[in-house]
């Protein structure tokens, strides 16, 4: 994990939600700010130029630069730094088949899950996460 310079504080750029999905939206940005990997506006090119330097697995989740995506994680791979979206559709983030109501939780499922059945992307070509 790298560590996060992101103050508290929830950010302006996201779209209109439901109450029900701003909940959601809220809760998860609370726990994320606090987990100490979230970055928040960063770029792609800032992502991997920092993942670069370190070690293989090393991840931090930023701010999506894609209009229709919230979040991305960025995962530094034995080939060198890729991004891949994380979703939020109908109250739940996702990403490939995996989905929570919370980007920690799911990350955390990803984590988990990946360990015996690496997901393939095709950002990654064909090197899995795992």
């Amino acid at each position: 994990v790298l560590p996060s310079p992101v103050p508290p504080g929830l950010p302006d750029r996201f779209r209109m939600f439901r109450s029900c999905e701003w909940e959601i939206l809220e809760r998860s940005l609370s726990i994320l700010q606090a987990s100490d990997f979230y970055w928040g506006p960063l770029s792609v090119g800032e992502a991997h130029a920092k993942l670069q330097r370190e070690p293989v697995g090393t991840y931090l989740v930023r701010d999506s630069s894609q209009g229709n995506c919230l979040f991305s994680l960025s995962v530094r791979m034995p080939t060198g730094p890729v991004s891949l979206r994380i979703s939020f559709q109908e109250g739940y983030f996702r990403l490939k088949n995996w989905f929570s109501d919370c980007v920690v939780r799911l990350l955390e499922l990803v984590v988990a899950g990946t360990r015996n059945n690496p997901l393939h992307f095709d950002e990654m070509g064909g090197t899995p996460l795992v």
